[in-house]
């Protein structure tokens, strides 16, 4: 007699599919529908088995060559002999059945008591519990804050959590605290939390990369001459000696003024300071006719 079940379907797969997409479509599944993962689903027990039956077969080249024809792989009837919480496939030792379901769960049990029952001697049962969710939670923060490191007091489940933010830290940066996210099933290992790093505009300095930019507005004497002017940073003010001549526009690099690159204290950016010229906007009578006489010397 045909099976009434399509193992095709249940494990999301085409007929045509190879042994390798069977396997990862197994993986997935299984990890899905473990009871373990489904605590409060009544039937999460009966999918679990599903699943193992159907990779049981299809796993198999002569079953599933079987399966294929007839509509199952024991057209005879035969007893399989073997049994596996709530069903009855036979997997044996551990063999390849065992090291695929090891591989996902963590490890398995030869005997083991369920909250719904005992499971009977000769099946497995995975020993680690499945991990609780990861949590991501934004964290703003500001320029100088990244330039020299943060501390974010964390309100998350009833905790309060002190966060350190590295040095450097850019956009989407990740901060993970580990086991602080969703508890775990059934007893297991918790989560993760995540803390994504946005970082905050700023009026002075521009951010590229790990470089910096700044404008620096200087009057047309010392423009014209030459001179000292000072020019900000994230950390004091630094002098920058200017040639004579200089033009509105033209930028100077500071070497090592930028950000300090993340997980690498010892490199930092630069800093690209724009010259902006600026001239009087009120001339007195006098101050009018002296700079027309400096322009007409200089044509």
């Amino acid at each position: 007699m045909a099976s009434s079940k399509d193992y095709y379907k249940i494990l999301g797969v085409e007929k045509s599919a190879d042994e390798k997409t069977i396997k990862a479509a197994f993986r997935k599944k299984a990890k899905e529908s473990h009871p373990d993962a489904n605590p409060n689903n009544p039937n999460a027990e009966a999918r679990f088995k599903e699943v193992n039956e159907a990779y049981e077969v299809l796993s198999d080249p002569d079953k599933r060559s079987m399966y294929d024809r007839f509509g199952t792989a024991n057209p005879q009837g035969i007893p399989t002999g073997g049994r596996y919480p709530g069903g009855n496939t036979d997997f044996g030792e551990a063999g390849s059945f065992g090291d695929l379901f090891e591989s996902i769960f963590g490890g398995f049990s030869r005997t083991s008591t369920r909250g719904r029952g005992n499971v009977q001697e000769g099946a497995f049962r995975t020993n680690v519990r499945p991990k609780g969710q990861d949590i991501e939670q934004p964290v703003t923060i500001s320029l100088r804050e990244a330039y020299a490191g943060a501390t974010r007091i964390i309100n998350i489940g009833g905790r309060r959590l002190e966060a350190r933010i590295p040095v450097g830290a850019t956009n989407g940066t990740r901060v993970r605290l580990s086991g602080e996210g969703s508890p775990g099933f059934s007893g297991g290992p918790a989560g993760d939390l995540y803390l994504i790093i946005e970082v905050e505009p700023d009026d002075q300095f521009e951010r590229d990369g790990n470089d910096l930019k700044t404008e620096v507005k200087v009057d047309m004497f010392t423009a014209l001459l030459g001179g000292e002017v000072e020019v900000p940073t994230l950390e004091r003010t630094v002098k920058l000696r200017i040639p004579p001549g200089t033009q509105s526009g033209r930028r100077f690099r500071l070497t090592g003024k930028g950000m300090p690159i993340l997980n690498n204290k010892a490199m930092t950016g630069d800093l690209y300071a724009r010259i902006l010229v600026m001239v009087p906007e009120n001339l007195t009578a006098e101050q009018r006719q002296l700079v027309e006489r400096l322009r007409d010397s200089l044509r």
